[in-house]
């Protein structure tokens, strides 16, 4: 979807908007589960699983940085995420989606990529009245796009704004202790007292340097409570018995 806007008009509505909330922060990635004190994350000879819920953000590129922050702007780590090179960073960005349908205080996450990239849920791409497909971390290719604004300048996405699905990082012990692969699909269990749900189709994310973290978004998130799971268990998707079932 493209989507053409009159920027100037766009930021003399939300450049004050953006400097009266930019202090306040906005919700980043929420974490549930210990952490193992092992670098590979691992307690008692197995590994510590570790469910994390990743709100809306977006991430960027070097130029798109210095347009809408400024010449010679950075990203200012604020807080480390799990993963370990990964943080939330100080700045944050409106988003404007056709209609001029907005979300305030949305976060960048850094470091920077070769590309924009904004994620979300689907409650949150239902407000900005954008249809984001669900699509895997960097499978831009023929999303919608939309407006980013900061207090320096705005960028018009052509792609780029996606329902990140579900997926978890493991390192490659976690792999052979699940017997799995990258890009092999898992199953998410979460139990509790009032709300237990299955998450399929849960995408291997191996890398030799990831701690074992599943990510869902906060639809997901709140259909399970997760705040309140008493357990989560995460295996391999059952296969299809030869009967087809």
């Amino acid at each position: 979807m493209s989507m053409t806007v009159d920027r100037a008009q766009i930021e003399a509505l939300v450049r004050s908007a953006i400097r009266q909330t930019q202090s306040n922060g906005a919700a980043v990635p929420v974490h549930t589960g210990a952490t193992g004190a092992s670098p590979l994350g691992w307690v008692d000879g197995k590994p510590n699983l570790r469910v994390s819920i990743s709100a809306r953000h977006c991430h960027l590129t070097d130029e798109h940085v210095e347009i809408l922050f400024g010449r010679g702007s950075v990203l200012e780590p604020d807080k480390d995420l799990y993963q370990d090179g990964f943080y939330a960073a100080k700045q944050t960005v409106m988003v404007v989606g056709p209609r001029r349908r907005m979300l305030p205080n949305v976060r960048v996450l850094g470091p920077t990529r070769p590309f924009s990239q904004l994620e979300l849920a689907f409650t949150d791409s239902i407000s900005l009245g954008i249809d984001a497909p669900v699509r895997h971390s960097g499978k831009i290719e023929g999303t919608p796009g939309c407006v980013l604004v900061g207090p320096a300048g705005s960028v018009q996405l052509e792609q780029g704004v996606i329902r990140a699905a579900r997926h978890v990082h493991m390192n490659d012990h976690d792999a052979a202790y699940y017997g799995v692969a990258n890009g092999d699909m898992m199953q998410l269990h979460v139990k509790s007292n009032d709300c237990g749900v299955i998450f399929d189709d849960v995408l291997v994310r191996a890398d030799k340097a990831a701690k074992l973290e599943v990510h869902i978004d906060t639809d997901e998130g709140n259909a399970c409570n997760l705040d309140a799971a008493t357990e989560v268990i995460l295996k391999p998707m059952p296969q299809p018995c030869a009967c087809g079932h």
